[in-house]
């Protein structure tokens, strides 16, 4: 499994899905605010910055996912 750097504090979980290797999940809001934090970026500069330089990159097997936070109440179940 691949770590994103700078991120560990983010770090909610393992993911599980079939056919592929466990991947480390990340809370995306909480890289976002990291990025606030620890690198001086408004809002809209880390959110920029994570959904480009970050989510968008995939460095082969293993790349970690990024979890965002959503209504269930949006989705359909599946029978």
């Amino acid at each position: 499994m691949l770590k994103a750097d700078g991120f560990d504090e983010a770090i909610i979980g393992i993911a599980r899905t079939c056919d592929r290797d466990d991947v480390i999940a990340y809370d995306a809001n909480k890289c976002i605010q990291i990025l606030v934090n620890n690198h001086d970026m408004s809002d809209e500069e880390a959110l920029e910055y994570f959904t480009f330089n970050v989510e968008g990159c995939y460095v082969g097997e293993g790349t970690p996912v990024f979890v965002w936070e959503a209504d269930i109440t949006e989705f359909e179940y599946v029978k």
